[in-house]
């Protein structure tokens, strides 16, 4: 069993009880939106997201949980889409409960699955995207060492406007210059 550990997270594998805490636990925060935003999950949902997660993981994905020192489940990171011959991927994040964000356990998290990706996966490349509005996320990425590459122009519908999606990306140089300089 992976585990990544951190200073206040840790990140190891979902079982399918994690993944019912988490869809249990999810709160969507209005004022720095996601998307979608997952409203009215249900236990089947739960069960089904278990069984993607398992089917992807190793071969097109890399899904671990972010787990508080203590052992409780507070949200999942993921390299998403892996590209073996191009070296790339995407990389996405959450946490469960808006009282667990905003303390540094998802940019922990980010910083602990992206040197995974690039010493051990070999990737050269992450990207992500996240909607303008949402702050919280622009400023883990940018912290992470995420450029912003582009502006995909009113491209989202979300509460009742159009709404800008911000693409970034990460290259291991980057990623290494980052973490020799600490």
């Amino acid at each position: 069993m992976l585990k990544l550990q951190g200073r206040d997270i840790y990140l190891a594998t979902l079982e399918r009880e994690h993944c019912k805490q988490l869809w249990n636990d999810y709160e969507y925060d209005w004022a720095n939106p996601t998307e979608p935003p997952n409203l009215g999950h249900s236990a089947e949902g739960a069960d089904a997201w278990f069984d993607e997660i398992h089917k992807a993981q190793g071969q097109r994905h890399l899904r671990l949980g972010i787990f508080l020192n203590d052992s409780a489940v507070i949200g999942d990171v993921a390299l998403q889409d892996i590209d073996r011959a191009n070296r790339c991927c995407t990389v996405g994040m959450g946490i469960a409960r808006l009282a667990n964000r905003g303390k540094g356990y998802g940019q922990q998290a980010l910083a602990l699955i992206l040197d995974y990706g690039f010493r051990f996966l070999g990737l050269e490349r992450v990207s992500a995207s996240t909607l303008a509005p949402n702050t919280g996320a622009r400023r883990s990425l940018e912290k992470a060492g995420f450029v912003l590459e582009g502006t995909e122009r009113a491209a989202v519908y979300l509460d009742g406007r159009k709404v800008d999606r911000l693409n970034y990306a990460l290259l291991r140089d980057e990623w290494n210059t980052m973490r020799n300089a600490s």
